[in-house]
């Protein structure tokens, strides 16, 4: 087991991209921070891009596949449709805040 110390934030994001998707990513950028205000959760979203593996479901991952930026608005939530919608926009990472349905800012 690898000491926590020595775990760097893009190691941990690739290797639970792996675990819950067999899919191989590498990061690129952290492109939003969002925290749920309800709960006391804070999530960091980075953008990855696909190395590799084979895409399958998991005890977290109920479905793995990619959208368009219109399929992502219509299948899931606003505060999960906005995070993939950041990612793949163009500017800096975003901060937002919502009450576990709608976003507050």
């Amino acid at each position: 087991m690898t000491p926590l110390h020595s775990v760097s934030v893009a190691g941990a994001v690739v290797r639970e991209v792996f675990e819950e998707t067999g899919v191989r990513g590498e990061v690129e950028r952290l492109t939003g921070v969002y925290k749920n205000m309800a709960r006391g959760i804070v999530a960091l979203v980075f953008r990855c891009r696909p190395v590799g593996g084979d895409a399958r479901i998991s005890d977290e991952a109920s479905a793995v596949g990619w959208l368009t930026p219109a399929e992502v608005g219509e299948r899931m939530a606003e505060v999960y449709a906005v995070r993939l919608l950041d990612a793949v926009g163009g500017g800096g990472p975003q901060v937002r805040a919502h009450d576990g349905r709608r976003f507050v800012s």
